[in-house]
């Protein structure tokens, strides 16, 4: 946007911004282990050992263990 820009253009600059941001996704890619256990309420060693045998796929960064929602959103059906 520059300085000499006109209401329309800064409306329509905003509308195109707006829209960007409604395409963004509204759920997560992954989630760690301990938000997965909040929400499916599944305990943290339940879903260790689902993850153990293969049920629950993961993803490792470093020291850290994700799980792909999609992955939850199977497990609990929906």
């Amino acid at each position: 946007m520059t300085r000499g820009s006109t209401i329309d253009e800064r409306r329509q600059a905003t509308r195109e911004a707006l829209a960007a941001q409604q395409a963004l996704p509204t759920e997560p890619i992954s989630v760690r282990v301990s938000m997965a256990v909040k929400l499916t309420g599944i305990g943290r060693s339940t879903l260790y050992e689902l993850i153990k045998s293969g049920e629950i796929e993961t993803v490792k960064i470093g020291r850290s263990t994700f799980i792909p929602y999609r992955c939850l959103k199977r497990l609990i059906g929906d």
